[in-house]
This record gives C-alpha cells, sequence and structure tokens, in this order.
C-alpha cells in the first residue's frame, strides 16, 4: 500500500515550515475544549477541609487567550477575584483573595505561571475524558491535586471536582458549580 504523500499526511513540506494557520494540530480536540471555556464565569464554591469544616465562597472568574504567537503554542490568562466581600482569605490565607496566572498549552499538558495552592510554576497532565470533560494532574512541592472539569449544557455551566493531596493525606475537596455571565472577548495582544 503506497503512502500518502507528505502534505497530504499533516506534515510540512520537507523544504520548510508550512505558516501556522496552515499546522495541523495533534491537540485539538484540548484546543476547542479550552476556548469553549473562555469567558467570565461565576463560581459557586464548597470546599470541605479534613477536619470535616465546610466553608463557601463565591467567585468570579475570567478565560482569556492571547494572540496566537509565532510558535503556535495557545497561551492563556486566567484572573480571579471574590464576588462578595467575605473572610474566607482571613480564615485560610493559603487562598489569594484575587490575582493571575498563566498557561501554556503544550500538547497534554498544561505550564502554569503558578500552581493551583502554591507560587511556584508548575506543569499539569490533560486527560480528556470526553468533548465536554477534562481532568488535570498536578505534582508540587508536597501536593498532589485532581481536578475534574466538565462543560454542561452548551457551555453554558460548568462543573468543576478538585481533589488535594498534602503529603499523601487528602486535605481538601472541592466541588464548584459555574456559570457563564459573558463569552469570550478578543485575544490579549501580545505586542
Amino acid at each position: 500500500m503506497a503512502l500518502l504523500p507528505v502534505e497530504r499526511r499533516g506534515a510540512p513540506p520537507p523544504d520548510g515550515e508550512s505558516p501556522a494557520s496552515q499546522r495541523v494540530y495533534l491537540d485539538s480536540n484540548l484546543r476547542r475544549w479550552f476556548a469553549r471555556n473562555l469567558g467570565l464565569w461565576r463560581s459557586r464554591r464548597q470546599y470541605v477541609f479534613k477536619n470535616e469544616e465546610v466553608l463557601f465562597l463565591d467567585m468570579m472568574i475570567r478565560v482569556e487567550i492571547f494572540a496566537e504567537s509565532r510558535v503556535g503554542k495557545p497561551h492563556y490568562r486566567m484572573s480571579w477575584w471574590p464576588e462578595h466581600e467575605t473572610d474566607f482569605f482571613d480564615r485560610k490565607p493559603r487562598y489569594q483573595r484575587e490575582g493571575v496566572m498563566e498557561a501554556t498549552l503544550m500538547g497534554h499538558q498544561l505550564l502554569r505561571s503558578r500552581a493551583y495552592l502554591e507560587e511556584v510554576e508548575s506543569r499539569t497532565r490533560i486527560r480528556q475524558v470526553d468533548e465536554h470533560e477534562v481532568v488535570f494532574e498536578s505534582h508540587y512541592l508536597d501536593w498532589d491535586v485532581q481536578e475534574y472539569t466538565r462543560l454542561i449544557d452548551q457551555d453554558r455551566f460548568r462543573s468543576r471536582a478538585i481533589y488535594s493531596w498534602q503529603k499523601g493525606d487528602l486535605e481538601i475537596v472541592e466541588h464548584h458549580h459555574e456559570t457563564r455571565l459573558e463569552d469570550a472577548s478578543a485575544p490579549i495582544d501580545t505586542e
């Protein structure tokens, strides 16, 4: 059986790199999934801590994408802040009241400018369950974190369940119900 010509197999021709707009991306499903998450979300959260303490928190999350770089790696910005004044952050100082994280999608990994519970760069492995759900697995310092995120009802809602182990002990279980308030904005200009 003869092979297809190289240009029909998705590989760039041997004489040079094809333009970014004509490249075939192996992670196109993840790119589509991330694109479906762009916009402003209201996040209603329940935290269950190891000592059985249960706290609730309402947050706002904005997910944006940077204009595509020359190398074609999608780069995102996630920013968050509380919807209302709360004493949650006084009671749980490990959590930041507001902040920004940038992340780059590299195949089935997400390179983050900060980790979920610590201000250290981290690498997250991504598994796609189906077209609507992904699982993020992160390991940094003495934390192991699994996050299950599912888009619901034509991307109007998200459900997130997050499990955080510290030194092998399950410390925090979170449930987030999120509602989209705004669709994606224009990509952030990188120049």
